[in-house]
């Protein structure tokens, strides 16, 4: 009994820090959210969870990747960025984490800004870049949360449902 206890306050925390993780780059949020619904299904020894389901858990965790990394390159490519654009969105994105919600919302933009200027030394053309590194940041970070809150749901409706 205190096992499963444990075991379940181990997979909320997990959980928890999987969603801090899908909106910030440090932490691997899907994956957190994925192991810690798979704790949780074998805390109670996968009694409401078949494989099925944790077949499109994982395939879902997977997807947040994808989508991340869609969009940031859709982003930057619809406003005429460079790869080095794209690259310094990251570490912009990056570094900003340092430097609370200010860093977080302008680290991506003057990354980007910075990438593409010393790829083109053209400041219109990496203001441009930044805006859509940063467009495309904003719109895969939105794409990850529905997809973790749909993993959330998912794992609710199984576990908790009135029908099984």
């Amino acid at each position: 009994m205190e096992n499963t206890f444990l075991l379940q306050l181990l997979a909320m925390l997990l959980v928890l820090a999987g969603l801090a993780g899908v909106v910030l780059p440090v932490l691997p949020g899907a994956l957190l959210i994925f192991a810690g619904l798979f704790l949780a299904s074998w805390a109670d020894q996968f009694q409401y969870l078949a494989a099925g389901s944790l077949v499109v858990l994982a395939v879902l965790a997977l997807a947040t990747y994808a989508v991340d990394f869609a969009a940031s390159a859709f982003g930057a490519r619809r406003f005429g960025a460079s790869g080095r654009a794209a690259i310094g969105a990251g570490v912009g994105a990056f570094v900003g984490l340092f430097f609370g919600l200010p860093g977080i919302l302008l680290g991506p933009f003057l990354g980007a800004v910075i990438g593409e200027f010393s790829a083109r030394r053209n400041l219109e053309a990496a203001s441009r870049a930044g805006v859509g590194a940063t467009l495309g940041l904003v719109v895969g970070a939105a794409l990850k949360l529905a997809l973790a809150f749909s993993m959330l749901a998912l794992y609710g409706l199984m576990r908790y449902s009135p029908f099984g």
